[in-house]
This record gives C-alpha cells, sequence and structure tokens, in this order.
C-alpha cells in the first residue's frame, strides 16, 4: 500500500480516538451479541434467521439447516446486541486524482469511523467498489493494518452493485464515502445502500478543485473513468455552467436521501480534519 496512504490510515485513527459513532436504536436494539438492548426479552428469545456472514459465532449456526440445505443460516436472538457498521467506500479513479487530498481523506476519514465505531462496541465491514464490492484485508481489525486500498475502478457503484453486490450486515448503520461524481439517478443507488439499513449516512467528499476549479484559461479535461480527453477554454461563463452543475448534481443527491431517510453532508478533501463537525451535525459522530 502507498505509504502515504497508510500514514493516512494511521492519522485517522488518531482522530477517531476522540469520537464514538451515534448507533441507532433500531441497531441497537434487535440481535443477539455483546451489548445490552434497549427492547424487552432475554438472550433465549429467538427473533429471526439470516446467512451466516465471516466472523459470526458458530455457536448461533442452525445446523438442522445446513444439514437439510448445506446453507450456513445463523439463529437470531433478542436482547443482547452488536451494533454494526459497513463502511462503504467508492474505489473508483476520481477518488484518488494527482494533486488533490482525496485518496488521503478517504484513508484517513474511513479509519476515523471505523475507529469511532470500536468506540462504540461496534463490529464493522469495510467495503470497496470496483469489480464487484470486496471487503478490505484486516478490516475487522485496527485501520493501520487494512491492507489493498486502492482507487483503480473504472465502474461506478451502480456498475459494481451489477458485478458483486456486498452483503451488508441487516440493521447495521451504513456509511458511503464517495464524490458521487457519475451520471445517473441517485436513488438507485441510495435504496440499495438504504434495503435493510437502521441508518444511511452519504459523506460526499471533493476535492478543493471540485469544489472551485480553476476560473480561466486553457485547461486538458481527463475523463479518469473513461480515458477521454478534451480540451476546454475556461472563462466565467464555463466556470458559472460548472457551478451550476455541480450544485444540480448536489441537489439530486439531497433530494433522493431526503426520501430514502437517508443525511447527508459534503466535505472538502484538503480540509477534512476541520470538517469532522459536519459528520456530528449529521448525528453520524458524537464526541467520545
Amino acid at each position: 500500500m502507498d505509504p502515504a496512504i497508510r500514514q493516512a490510515l494511521c492519522d485517522g485513527e488518531r482522530l477517531g480516538g476522540r469520537y464514538a459513532l451515534q448507533v441507532p436504536q433500531m441497531a441497537a436494539s434487535g440481535w443477539t451479541g455483546s451489548r445490552s438492548g434497549r427492547r424487552t426479552g432475554s438472550s433465549i428469545d429467538f427473533q429471526d434467521y439470516r446467512e451466516y456472514q465471516l466472523g459470526d459465532d458458530l455457536r448461533f449456526i442452525d445446523w438442522g439447516i445446513y444439514a437439510r440445505s448445506d446453507r450456513l443460516t445463523v439463529k437470531l436472538f433478542r436482547e443482547e446486541v452488536t451494533p454494526h457498521l459497513d463502511l462503504i467506500l467508492d474505489g473508483s479513479l476520481s477518488m484518488n486524482l494527482e494533486n488533490t487530498a482525496k485518496a488521503r481523506a478517504t484513508a484517513g476519514l474511513a479509519a476515523l469511523l471505523a475507529t469511532a465505531a470500536a468506540n462504540a462496541q461496534c463490529t464493522q465491514a469495510v467495503w470497496l467498489s470496483g469489480e464487484g464490492f470486496q471487503r478490505l484485508p484486516n478490516d475487522t481489525l485496527v485501520s493501520s493494518t487494512w491492507d489493498k486500498l486502492t482507487w483503480d475502478s473504472r465502474r461506478t457503484l451502480d456498475q459494481s452493485f451489477e458485478i458483486l453486490a456486498p452483503k451488508f450486515r441487516r440493521l447495521g448503520v451504513r456509511v458511503l464515502v464517495s464524490d458521487l461524481l457519475w451520471p445517473g439517478s441517485p436513488l438507485q443507488t441510495l435504496r440499495r445502500l438504504r434495503d435493510g439499513a437502521a441508518a444511511l449516512f452519504v459523506i460526499q467528499l471533493l476535492g478543493r478543485d471540485d469544489v472551485n476549479p480553476p476560473d480561466h484559461g486553457n485547461l486538458r479535461a481527463v475523463d479518469c473513468e473513461t480515458g477521454e480527453e478534451t480540451e476546454v477554454y475556461v472563462d466565467a461563463t464555463v466556470a458559472k455552467q460548472y457551478a451550476g452543475n455541480l450544485a444540480q448534481l448536489q441537489q439530486s443527491w439531497a433530494d433522493g436521501c431526503r426520501q430514502c431517510g437517508t443525511r447527508m453532508t459534503t466535505i472538502v478533501a484538503e480540509a477534512f480534519e476541520n470538517s469532522l463537525g459536519e459528520l456530528e451535525s449529521i448525528q453520524l459522530l458524537t464526541p467520545a
């Protein structure tokens, strides 16, 4: 892994020590684990089944179902719970633009959120989009030990879903970190991410040049997803048009988030350490 990304993970882990993930009541009141729930019942009150996921307690596998179907299925109980964070990182090339801090900020932000989750006694899984969704190696451990965190995909999140969808934990907290800079309807993506979750948060992470590009002169614009190059002369009219397009994109995501009961905020990568109050304002983090 790039040493700069490894350092960003370590820095984010340090920052995350100041915070805890805010766990919605739904995520903290339904499934068996290590933390007391808020509903009545006991640890022997059977609730439901779900497919086995790596890291589940083998004591709760229903071996009768396995014998009949060859499928590993876990019994779920009320009362004691382990809240869970599914962290979804956009692995596209646009998250690692040259001369921006987007990749380092993404790594730092992911490490911060994972550490805050641990402070809230949450388990975690970290998903990276690309040729489908894959979990990072060592993602259940502290973030400084993660591996293979790269941004080299030419796929949008929706395309990654079509190839291999992630196996999110039901009633977990889900957080998407992306620049959101791809065409298409946000609703399809949001509905996929929101399905079965206790809560979904969207963090749009933009580079400073994404927000305030140069306002004059000749530029060579390169589509990092397709490699297509275009010569562009930027003047006041073009700059105004770009700002309008960005605002329209952000508004479409904000509207989609409202329809799906999702909270969203935008952070500039080069100033992300000074923008953590935004994560408190959307009730994702709370001081530890």
